[in-house]
């Protein structure tokens, strides 16, 4: 691969992100406005159809054609291509969280928390991996699992004792006294 090559292949990632920060940017205006997010989403997809990425490169590429549908609500659509991503490269954090974020929202739970536990396996000092565990296993039904991996999240970043009470993933559980518990808990 030439130089001029690599560098175009470089900038239009970089042209693509730069769209999914816009969109991350101002979410509050943008979710107001699905046509605007949707437009940016659409532009990420062009841009990146417009070279042909391998190996590393192509595991990134992925991950923000799976991002842009996600940012379309189009979850279904988003699963192959970072499930792809995952595949060339099973050690990007992001791609396990986003996987999940999907499954869940396609109403596929055991993948969800599957893709969360590789994430674990990856960053096991994340504390959002262990909060979104805790939140799926809520989702589940499960108190044990559920508690257990919140009392995890919370120890490596006691801020997401914060996020809780506002939560609706919790709602399934929240009466519980384990889970209950946990919330009592003291730092």
């Amino acid at each position: 691969m030439s130089t001029h090559d690599r560098i175009r292949r470089q900038q239009v990632l970089r042209e693509a992100e730069g769209y999914l920060e816009l969109l991350s940017a101002a979410p509050e205006r943008l979710a107001a406005s699905s046509l605007v997010r949707h437009r940016l989403a659409r532009r990420v997809l062009k841009t990146l159809e417009r070279v042909e990425f391998t190996g590393p490169r192509k595991a990134q590429q992925l991950y923000l054609q799976g991002l842009a549908l996600r940012a379309m609500d189009l979850f279904g659509q988003a699963i192959r291509p970072l499930e792809q991503s995952a595949e060339i490269d099973p050690e990007n954090l992001h791609v396990w969280l986003a996987l999940g974020w999907c499954y869940k929202r396609v109403g596929r739970l055991d993948l969800a928390i599957q893709s969360l536990e590789e994430a674990a396996e990856v960053d096991s000092d994340a504390a959002i991996v262990y909060y979104n565990l805790a939140c799926y296993w809520s989702l589940a039904s499960n108190v044990k699992h559920a508690v257990h991996y919140l009392r995890i999240a919370f120890d490596l970043d006691p801020n997401y004792r914060d996020l809780v009470d506002a939560e609706p993933d919790f709602d399934p559980i929240r009466r519980h006294p384990g889970f209950q518990a946990v919330r009592e808990v003291i730092v």
